[in-house]
């Protein structure tokens, strides 16, 4: 495989003047404060007044919302008078995160001043059908409703043609906005946009949510008799909207943020947005850290629209203060976010498929289409190949749509991996984060369009690089490290071909160097621990700008390596695709523990090497740990390799060819019997049948990690109806609260044949109808007052909550078929790029 693959540099140690760092010791207990001194210094935080500005939000002076001028005055002065004539006014928002939080804002915030659902409505597009931005068919429905002015935010400064369609309507627009700015005023009423600032101003970097938070916060300025719930109250949805769109957290953008966290982390205890604690508690988060929202509530929210296009009831989520409706819909975005997460992996397996039939030693871009690929997931695989495969990235679908269907220009904040980006020697405007301009044509009309995503890697400028082969193009947006595009199906061979000339020329012309990841400071195994991660944690919140610290640990190996909650050798289910581990080196006698998401236990270096972490906390265990982000194995053996040929698969599905075998230190097991096999080789066999290709794949690396073939050997599954398993799962909670014992997670995927995710969704079925369940280390407590659970409660197959579990059951019964019933040869195909590494 042809992969480029990242150096490594540490950044150099700067002299720390003395009043710096005993500055820096005055807000760090039980540390020396060298380290948060030496990032802070690093990062250009250098003097007092911003050092405490920064740390403190207290101290921090932010910007009065009139810094935006006229177009600030011009907005307010509008919004009084439709307030004062009883106009309708419509907001019009995005479905990602930060425009779902910013339509929130205003919906909360300008429902202060006018009637909601009879003065005020909001108006979401949907992702499939319509994509980002204004479009006519939506404007004349507001303008069926009777809306008089339409307030958009996270989007609305390009649309030139909708604003004259409005306009034509007798409707006036006020825009909030930080994406790209027209070469001319648009002519609306007010254009509120940051990007009209000098890129050093403290409100440059503002997304969507913040420039909607800062027009709520001068109407209320400006009518301050009017509001009974304080502006503040908004911060916490402003901080979800910020840090998931990955802006540059400095000046305002980092002051909001940290207010924000503030008001978020306490929704746990006064759940005054019950929706929000809801989703608190569906990701294991407390929300006291910007990783609770970069990692949790942002892709929840975000998948959504990526599922099924509608994201509109997220602002009922985020704002409704009805505790059962809120939990309703938190459930539903959960959901959405495990089908999303199915879908990423499913489109990610199909490219690698596809990727093992290429040359990549003569691809300078990857790009691969499929009639089958869901376009809103295609951004994320992109991302996540472009990574692995050290080439940039695009990805199609070419489903049949029609010439003028909607399709993904450009979401920013889509990828956690543009915040590596911020040295990037490219031109400021990537760093900034800003969009490109938009470049749209009309192809003729009922041929069949791709549409799909594209991301770059290693510092190419991947909007100049799309942009190159525009004449081939119907729609694109973008900048350097990510873009959107659309282009005719029969265009498609043309611009492969095209666009890997261009950069080949590119590469051998500039002579571009391999990515580089960069080590902020040199840590050893006894520095880890509560100390360091209470120090570091003075740099946050984290992102674009002011990333989360990498430290390098050198000399170093790992022990305890396991595989948490994945399917082992004794029939476990697979769970999560991570690897558990230690981190030991000569400095203590200790080791200390981590995870390697997207990793298996046998991708772990055996001797000593060198890794770059990230410091995290865990919740679910309350300690400190470490996240791997990259390993370098200082044993430059070769591991084993099979054969090229397709040989190392037996499929004995359905087959009975069981005897037994006295193995050195086991117990009597049963193995397969097949000739020329020995003892000491037996193929490793699955007997149960998977619900993914991950436990398919996963017992493929052990099977290569032993030198052993892998046998399929699972029966055909016996399953019971959905119904049953739930009526089961009843009965089990009852005899649990009537017993008042507990019972361990394992416990119940064993008695009710299903995975973890689909039990957790039987969890909150049960909590639907009456059971209180207390989550225990790797055990539930169930109990119930037997007076409020009744028979109807039950048998009510209608319940959102047993709807989610049933229709997860019966999914997982159709993957268990499916995987009996795959071809042997599909099976082979899949693998193949794992065995030819």
């Amino acid at each position: 495989m042809f992969q480029s693959q990242p150096q490594w540099q540490i950044q150099p140690i700067s002299e720390i003047p003395h009043w710096f760092l005993e500055t820096v010791k005055h807000h760090i207990v039980n540390s020396d404060g060298r380290y948060a001194a030496q990032l802070l210094w690093q990062r250009g935080i250098q003097n007092p007044q911003k050092l405490a500005g920064f740390i403190n939000p207290d101290l921090y002076q932010p910007a009065t919302p009139f810094e935006f001028g006229q177009e600030m005055k011009l907005a307010v002065r509008r919004l009084q008078k439709a307030r004062e004539t009883c106009e309708r006014v419509a907001i019009w928002g995005d479905f990602d995160a930060d425009g779902i939080t910013a339509t929130s804002v205003l919906w909360e915030g300008l429902g202060q001043f006018f009637v909601q659902n009879q003065e005020l409505i909001y108006y979401i597009p949907n992702r499939i059908t319509e994509s980002h931005g204004l479009n006519n068919q939506g404007i004349s429905k507001l303008a069926e409703w009777g809306s008089k002015l339409i307030v958009t935010c996270d989007t609305g400064s390009t649309n030139l043609t909708e604003i004259e369609y409005a306009q034509s309507l007798g409707i006036d627009i006020i825009i909030t906005d930080h994406h790209t700015l027209p070469e001319d005023r648009p002519s609306v009423v007010s254009i509120i946009n940051p990007r009209y600032f000098v890129d050093k101003h403290p409100l440059f970097h503002l997304s969507g949510v913040a420039v909607a938070y800062k027009l709520v916060e001068a109407l209320y300025q400006s009518l301050p008799d009017i509001p009974r719930q304080p502006v503040e109250d908004l911060l916490d949805l402003v901080a979800i909207g910020l840090i998931a769109d990955l802006v540059e957290l400095s000046g305002d953008c980092r002051y909001l943020a940290q207010r924000g966290i503030q008001r978020l982390q306490q929704q746990m205890k006064t759940r005054t947005r019950p929706g929000v604690a809801k989703l608190l508690e569906l990701c294991q988060r407390n929300g006291d850290r910007p990783t609770d929202i970069s990692f949790g509530i942002g892709p929840r929210i975000n998948a959504v629209s990526r599922i099924q296009g509608d994201a509109a009831f997220c602002v009922e989520l985020l704002t409704s203060r009805d505790e059962k409706r809120t939990k309703e819909l938190a459930i539903a975005t959960e959901l959405a976010n495990s089908r999303r997460k199915s879908l990423q992996k499913d489109v990610t397996q199909q490219v690698k498929h596809k990727l093992a039939q290429l040359d990549l030693s003569t691809t300078s871009v990857i790009v691969l289409e499929d009639p089958q690929w869901a376009v809103g997931v295609l951004g994320l695989v992109a991302g996540q190949i472009a990574q692995e495969y050290g080439l940039p990235t695009i990805l199609l679908s070419t489903a049949s749509s029609p010439a003028d269907a909607g399709e993904e220009v450009w979401e920013i904040g889509e990828i956690k991996e543009m915040e590596k980006t911020k040295n990037s020697p490219l031109p400021h405007r990537a760093s900034a984060g800003l969009l490109q301009k938009t470049h749209s044509k009309k192809p003729t009309p009922h041929l069949p369009l791709a549409r799909g995503s594209a991301r770059s890697v290693n510092n190419i400028d991947l909007y100049e690089l799309v942009n190159s082969q525009a004449h081939l193009l119907h729609r694109f947006g973008g900048h350097p490290f990510a873009a959107g595009l659309s282009l005719l199906v029969e265009n498609i061979p043309l611009f492969t071909d095209a666009i890997n000339q261009q950069l080949r020329h590119k590469l051998s012309s500039n002579d571009l160097r391999n990515p580089i990841l960069k080590a902020d400071i040199v840590v050893n195994v006894a520095e880890l621990g509560k100390e360091l991660f209470q120090e570091l944690k003075l740099l946050e919140p984290c992102g674009m700008g002011n990333s989360v610290p990498k430290l390098l640990i050198e000399n170093c190996w790992f022990q305890e390596v396991r595989n948490r909650n994945t399917q082992d050798l004794k029939g476990g289910k697979v769970q999560y695709i991570k690897t558990e581990l230690e981190v030991w080196d000569d400095s203590c006698d200790r080791g200390f523990p981590g995870i390697w998401w997207g990793h298996y236990q046998d991708e772990v270096p055996k001797g000593r090497c060198s890794c770059i972490v990230e410091l995290d906390y865990n919740n679910y265990k309350k300690c400190p740990e470490f996240r791997i982000v990259a390993v370098h194995s200082q044993d430059k053996s070769t591991s084993f390799n099979f054969s090229t040929q397709i040989d190392w698969i037996l499929d004995w599905r359905g087959e009975d060819r069981e005897i037994e075998y006295n193995l050195p230190n086991e117990s009597q097991t049963l193995l397969p019997l097949t000739p020329n096999l020995l003892p000491e080789n037996d193929p490793l066999t699955m007997r149960q049948s998977p619900i993914s290709w991950d436990e398919v794949q996963l017992w493929f690396r052990r099977a290569i990690q032993t030198e052993r073939k892998l046998a399929i050997a699972y029966p055909p599954p016996h399953q019971l109806p959905p119904e049953q398993i739930w009526y089961k799962l009843v009965g089990i909670a009852k005899f649990i609260s009537r017993t008042r014992q507990s019972a361990t997670l394992e416990q119940l995927h064993e008695k009710l044949n299903i995975s973890d995710r689909t039990l957790r969704l039987g969890i909150i079925a049960l909590e639907s109808i009456g059971f209180q369940v207390k989550h225990l280390d790797w055990a539930v407590e169930i109990s119930c007052d037997s007076g409020e659970l009744s028979l109807d409660k039950v048998d009510n197959m209608s319940d959102r909550g047993i709807q989610l579990f049933l229709a997860a059951v019966e999914e997982e019964q159709f993957l268990r078929q499916y995987f009996y019933q795959v071809a042997l040869a599909t099976i082979e195909g899949m693998l193949a790029p794992m065995a030819n590494r």
